[in-house]
């Protein structure tokens, strides 16, 4: 029998749906989940009973946020939310959640499909997205417990999905790295992934060593999923994009900084995919190279198979003005380190020390003047702190004289020792390229 049809004068099932669901306002807490349980358990129900029992629902749930109490205080009698007061009920209300998020343990009754449809609706009610945000982490994490593996997967593709509408700060980057290390091994929908890449990435400034350490994909060698990481920071140079301050493109650069230096001693670890971390962030983002350095020598140092070309790309990573005068010194007396690297590093470094030398010795042509400062002028504690700093900047001018006659002299033995002939140079840029 067709639902709309009516046959001897008898209201049909549709029409005795609706004149059910009219009370719909007076159905207690538990009557409106057992409702919506034989809805989803059912699966042909009407789509008015299903949507007029979330709409109900996601009212109470409005209520119950902004009011950020427990309602197992009231009486279901008197409650504006009508709640139910069985004991099983009153019990998680009471020990499992406080500040109005009590009601997270009562809907992991509600399939995922369900949990979709509730969430659309609790949009459309302008909720918290922050509430949103730790209920559907709080529903991923308890419902996947027992759940079969194709079980997990759903849950896991309709979590990402409604996390995905969310604004960056409904969700913290440590729980999506959760639910990362969980989806790895279920094969979930690859366009669900990439959704939940780009979370990942657009919050990678959160992120910490430990959360980029996951491992690499089955059947490959090396140790971690390299390839992962360089498609979290792509995603998050696209979100950079929206940003003004630089401090998270700052904090991402130590991170790769401390995660090149912990996948460098991978043997398994190929040279283009190193060169391709050393690479992916621009060269604004950090403001010193030493850590940089430190992590390539250390892969150069386990790579030992490694050919002089493939040594000159790897360092064309470095920005040797951007090395401090101990790592150039060390870089130059570095033999796992090629020739022309070790000469640009000295260069570098010479013309850094040349700048400061000019700007101490203009600074020293003032050192007549604390005399006649005393003279012409009534300030002595200025005098004085004038003097003490003209009297530290000829120290440094000496400091700096020593390291500068050191490095030439180390320059002219890597230029005796190193270099065979001119072609050398001539390469670099070639290389570099």
């Amino acid at each position: 029998m067709e639902m709309n049809s009516s046959i001897s004068g008898t209201q049909n099932l549709q029409e005795q749906t609706e004149k059910y669901i009219e009370d719909i306002s007076e159905w207690s807490w538990s009557e409106l989940l057992n409702a919506l349980k034989r809805c989803q358990d059912l699966f042909l129900s009407p789509p008015i009973v299903i949507e007029k029992c979330l709409d109900s629902l996601v009212g109470r749930l409005n209520l119950a946020v902004e009011a950020n109490s427990c309602p197992s205080t009231s009486s279901p009698d008197s409650s504006a939310l009508r709640f139910s007061c069985d004991t099983k009920s009153t019990e998680s209300l009471k020990t499992g959640f406080s500040n109005g998020l009590w009601w997270f343990e009562e809907l992991l009754v509600f399939t995922p499909d369900l949990v979709k449809m509730l969430v659309q609706f609790i949009l459309e009610r302008n909720f918290d997205e922050g509430v949103i945000g730790r209920f559907l982490i709080y529903y991923q994490k308890s419902k996947s417990s027992n759940a079969t593996r194709e079980e997990k997967r759903k849950i896991v593709e309709v979590v990402v999905e409604m996390l995905y509408v969310l604004e960056h700060s409904s969700v913290s980057c440590k729980s999506l790295f959760s639910i990362l290390r969980v989806a790895l091994g279920l094969n979930i929908d690859k366009c669900i992934r990439n959704k939940l890449e780009k979370m990942i990435g657009a919050r990678l400034d959160q992120g910490s060593l430990d959360n980029l350490l996951l491992p690499s994909p089955s059947g490959m060698n090396y140790l971690y999923d390299v390839n992962l990481v360089l498609r979290f920071i792509k995603a998050f140079l696209l979100e950079k994009m929206n940003r003004t301050s630089p401090m998270p493109l700052k904090r991402v650069a130590r991170l790769m900084d401390l995660y090149m230096a912990e996948v460098a001693p991978d043997p398994c670890l190929k040279p283009s995919k190193f060169l391709a971390l050393a690479k992916a962030l621009p060269d604004y983002a950090r403001s010193s190279h030493d850590d940089m350095y430190r992590a390539i020598d250390m892969y150069i140092e386990v790579h030992t198979e490694m050919s002089e070309e493939e040594k000159v790309k790897m360092c064309c990573a470095l920005d040797y003005e951007k090395l401090s005068a101990e790592t150039c010194i060390n870089l130059s007396e570095n033999i796992r380190f090629p020739s022309t690297s070790s000469i640009q590093a000295l260069i570098s470094e010479e013309l850094k020390l040349k700048t400061l030398l000019q700007t101490a010795n203009s600074s020293t042509s003032i050192t007549s003047l604390p005399c006649k400062l005393d003279e012409k002028l009534d300030f002595p504690e200025e005098n004085e702190k004038l003097k003490a700093h003209i009297q530290g900047i000829q120290w440094r001018v000496m400091e700096l004289e020593h390291v500068c006659k050191k490095l030439q002299t180390q320059m002219t033995k890597v230029m005796k020792s190193k270099v065979t002939n001119h072609s050398q140079l001539k390469s670099l840029p070639w290389l570099c390229s």
